[in-house]
């Protein structure tokens, strides 16, 4: 139980610090219950899912789920979904 509940802060953690080192390419939307949830399930069970229930282009839900092997990614795929952002790096895929 202990290591489960160090494991979420230190992702929360890292989650908050993402954005201040990662700077945004593209428009952030609003963050809204639908967006929450769409980053916890990029975060939790696969990058790629946050972005296809906020509607984003086919290429980038791939580019997330692919880019998902890695397991940095994410972290950043979960800020991407919660901050509901439109566009992004690599031709609005990243």
């Amino acid at each position: 139980m202990k290591k489960i509940l160090l494991s979420l802060i230190m992702c929360s953690m890292l989650t908050m610090a993402v954005p201040a080192i990662a700077g945004t390419h593209g428009t952030n939307g609003k963050v809204s219950g639908k967006s929450i949830g769409a980053g916890a399930l990029s975060l939790l069970i696969w990058p790629g899912i946050g972005q296809a229930i906020n509607d984003q282009s086919y290429e980038k839900n791939l580019t997330h789920a692919l880019l998902g092997l890695t397991g940095v990614f994410r972290i950043w795929s979960c800020y991407d979904a919660v901050v509901d952002r439109q566009g992004g790096v690599w031709h609005n895929r990243i």
